[in-house]
């Protein structure tokens, strides 16, 4: 209206207007003096000037003041507001302009119609008009609130109609304003919305009464966004399914929570941006109480240019009504059932491949595989579309017996499926269904495949490294002991020194070499404590910075009151030092390398994501780097041995398998994540130690004394001469000689015998004169763990001591219990083999 399109609207005052004429006047007068002048003559002129400059002076001095006190104005100064005036005037709805005081300044016709007043002095300002009613009087006071406050604001009010007429409804405005002179005013606009509140009440009551109709009718109807939330119910549905119409809209409702198990995924139609489809389905719902309900659904959706999903229409009606006096219905329903709730995806196809119905489960599988076009070839991964195409093709043409196809699916998320066809008897038109297809999702099975098979070849990597291992200890020994004897037999001035020792340097190296394929077949010496790893990793810290060097910058973040564990304290330190090494070989510009540690529930969401991984509580070692990461295909291979992706003669290839092995052996698991260009991080989950857990189920066990290679602290280093009789049983003859050397040469009586049976017939011989009994345990016709069943049966209290490329745990189950023995492992030294039977002879 006029009256809501005003500017800041200044008051009207009566002004003078500009007279023409009395700009003539003027000028005649003004012309006239300058006659009279000249006909006055040149001598009396100057006086008559100087009389009539005066008198201009004069009028343009009272001229100044009567500006100055608004007296006159210049025509320019103001403009014509006539037709602004005419515009107000006029309005249909009533405008009021008021004072800062609240005092009238102007009020129109409309205005004064509105508030039934009798003239110009009847005009009462908005405050006043509505005094006697107390919810217009609270808007009113809003109105002048916002006006004080120099806001805008609008109320609609409705007013009580006097002598019986009716109510009205009133829509007032409020806004600052200023007049003329710059005063602050409020201008004040009322319209009569009477009608169009009425229309909108009537629109409103024709809207409920749809609403009821459709809230009431035999069929049931509702609508879900594309999240799954169903943002309306109509009440016959809600009544058939049980459930409170409150909880709708408000997102307490899901299709989930009213279609059981796949039907949901049924509802979702592929998009088709800028389309509208639908689709007629036969699916179970399911009542609050959990009883299902066959309906038949008319389930609508509409796309939006860019594909996305509007909110459905869907109408819904109940089959479950006459089914019992209707046997045809009662047999769609059951084979319904049957079709949706298979656990096996199934659909029909045509001859060229496009689905033509199919059951929820396959819905599920396959959504959003075929991008709209519904073609099950556009599901399978292109390089393999062909095998499943000519399936359908022997189908279409009636051919039985089909090969079962296996192929990758195209969503990009690793899955595979293996797709039966069979064929089915069509009318002959391209488009009627040919073929039916039943679908199973065997990517979990495959993923485990791959993983016992992976598993499988470490296993048998595993035992070919501790095979060749346990063999190779066997000439290392016999190289180290003879190198032992020629180190003996020549002063360090000798030239044949220094290659003697370089022979021994090697064979220590070749040693170590050894140590790690035993590590990685599980096969080693492990010598387990209870340990605290924050403790253990804060002591490793200066050796890792010292082996990454300067330009990769380290962090060690240790977890809170950390759970102890139970491993061998340098096998540990042995694993976080070859995968820093890894780490630094990833950065060759720099970069940092991460080595963090937490507690994990059997609980933890984390447990889960690693396939393999058994619940139960363990202690998180991650290793990360930030380098260059590495690829899939490399990632299955690290764990092997002697493979390795850097340059030849900057690494053996055993630095990640001998990781493996430790973790193993020490009953944890480790698992790798990588990305090319964002670096590698190795998790180590090792099981959580309880000692009262430990002991309860712990089993006699034979009392094993270790000597490590090389470190006897106990025994005298000056002495390593004994006497005693020494029974040494080894089947490498070779081997057998040089310790038998060694032995003697320290003071010591040598029996020697190249088995266990041979053993029990030379200690026959002696009438059990042996102080001490040194034995192989992998040995021909009698091994060690039965030579020494069959030794303590003669005598308890035999001493024993077993040498062996394995671990004692390989042969301890082989062991009678409470056996007493000591073990060395292989390869040794004749110092090592001296220190041993002297401290075994004096326990």
């Amino acid at each position: 209206m006029a009256s809501t399109d005003l500017g800041e609207m200044k008051l009207h005052r009566p002004q003078r207007g500009g007279s023409i004429g009395l700009v003539l006047l003027i000028a005649v007068v003004l012309v006239g003096a300058a006659v009279g002048l000249l006909q006055v003559g040149r001598g009396n002129t100057s006086l008559y000037i100087l009389i009539l400059l005066a008198i201009l002076g004069t009028v343009g001095v009272f001229s100044l003041f009567a500006l100055a006190a608004g007296i006159l104005r210049f025509a320019g100064q103001e403009t014509d507001d006539s037709a602004i005036r005419g515009i107000v005037d006029g309005a249909f709805d009533g405008i009021l302009v008021t004072d800062g005081g609240g005092r009238v300044l102007y009020a129109n016709d409309a205005y004064l119609n509105l508030i039934g007043a009798a003239g110009v002095k009847d005009v009462r300002p908005i405050e006043r008009v509505f005094l006697g009613d107390p919810d217009v009087s609270e808007a009113v006071y809003r109105l002048l609130k916002a006006a004080r406050e120099g806001r805008r604001l609008q109320e609609e009010v409705r007013v009580g109609g006097a002598r019986g007429e009716p109510g009205r409804w009133l829509r007032l405005r409020v806004r600052p304003g200023v007049d003329g002179r710059k005063a602050r005013t409020t201008i004040w606009s009322v319209a009569d919305v009477t009608r169009d509140r009425e229309k909108q009440e009537n629109v409103f009551q024709e809207l409920q009464h749809a609403i009821d109709y459709l809230d009431h009718a035999p069929a049931g109807f509702f609508s879900a966004d594309s999240a799954g939330n169903i943002v309306y119910l109509n009440a016959t549905l809600a009544s058939w399914l049980d459930q409170d119409l409150a909880e709708v809209g408000s997102g307490g409702l899901k299709l989930s929570d009213i279609v059981p198990g796949e039907g949901a995924s049924m509802l979702l139609i592929p998009p088709v941006p800028g389309e509208v489809k639908t689709e007629v389905l036969d699916l179970d719902f399911k009542t609050s109480g959990g009883r299902s309900i066959p309906v038949r659904l008319f389930h609508k959706v509409a796309f939006g240019a860019d594909g996305a999903a509007g909110p459905s229409r869907t109408l819904v009606l109940n089959r479950a009504r006459g089914e019992g006096e209707d046997a045809q219905r009662a047999a769609e329903v059951r084979f319904m059932r049957f079709f949706n709730n298979t656990p096996m995806a199934i659909a029909t196809v045509d001859r060229s491949g496009r689905i033509v119905r199919s059951n929820a489960l396959f819905a599920r599988m396959f959504r959003g595989a075929g991008d709209g076009d519904r073609s099950i070839l556009a599901t399978v991964a292109e390089r393999e579309r062909s095998g499943l195409e000519q399936a359908i093709t022997q189908a279409s043409e009636g051919q039985g017996d089909i090969q079962p196809v296996e192929a990758a699916l195209s969503d990009g998320a690793e899955r595979f499926a293996t797709f039966f066809v069979t064929a089915i008897d069509d009318d002959g038109e391209r488009d009627s269904e040919s073929a039916i297809i039943y679908a199973l999702d065997n990517t979990e099975r495959r993923a485990l495949e791959n993983q016992i098979k992976q598993q499988q070849k470490m296993d048998t990597v595993g035992q070919l490294a501790g095979g060749i291992a346990h063999d190779f200890n066997n000439v290392l020994s016999a190289i180290m002991m003879a190198t032992d004897f020629l180190l003996g037999a020549h002063k360090p001035t000798d030239p044949s020194f220094a290659d003697i020792m370089q022979i021994k340097q090697n064979a220590n190296r070749a040693a170590s070499l050894v140590r790690q394929l035993l590590a990685f077949s599980r096969r080693q010496t492990l010598r387990p404590q209870v340990l605290d790893l924050g403790e253990s990793l804060s002591d490793l810290t200066i050796l890792l910075r010292r082996l990454i060097g300067e330009k990769v910058k380290l962090d060690v973040v240790h977890g809170r009151d950390l759970w102890p564990v139970k491993a061998d304290l340098s096998q540990f330190e042995q694993v976080i030092v070859n995968l820093a090494v890894n780490a630094r070989d990833a950065m060759p510009d720099g970069g940092k390398l991460t080595v963090r540690t937490a507690n994990v529930l059997g609980d933890d969401p984390r447990i889960q994501a690693y396939k393999g991984l058994p619940r139960s509580d363990y202690v998180l070692v991650e290793v990360s780097d930030s380098g260059t990461g590495m690829s899939s295909e490399i990632m299955t291979q690290i764990f092997e041995p002697f493979f390795s992706t850097k340059e030849v003669g900057k690494g053996t290839g055993l630095g990640l398998s001998t990781v493996y092995g430790i973790v193993k052996q020490t009953g944890g698991f480790i698992y790798v994540d990588s990305e090319l260009g964002k670096g590698t991080t190795f998790r180590i989950f090792l099981p959580r130690h309880i000692a009262e857990k430990d002991e309860a189920g712990s089993i006699d066990k034979p009392a094993i004394a270790l000597a490590a290679a090389g470190t006897l602290a106990d025994v005298a280093q000056a002495d390593l001469t004994g006497r005693g009789t020494v029974l040494l049983v080894e089947d490498e003859e070779g081997l057998r000689a040089l310790n038998a050397r060694g032995l003697a040469s320290r003071g010591y009586t040598v029996l020697t015998a190249s088995n266990g049976v041979e053993a029990l017939e030379e200690l026959e011989r002696s009438e059990g004169k042996v102080d001490i009994v040194v034995s192989d345990v992998v040995m021909p016709e009698m091994d060690g763990p039965t030579l020494l069943r069959e030794m303590r049966k003669t005598n308890p209290a035999l001493k024993m001591i077993f040498v062996s490329g394995y671990a004692e745990d390989a042969f301890q189950k082989n062991l009678p219990p409470g056996g007493q023995f000591a073990f060395l492992p292989k390869p040794f030294t004749l110092k090592q083999l001296v220190e041993q039977v002297k401290q075994t002879l004096a326990t």
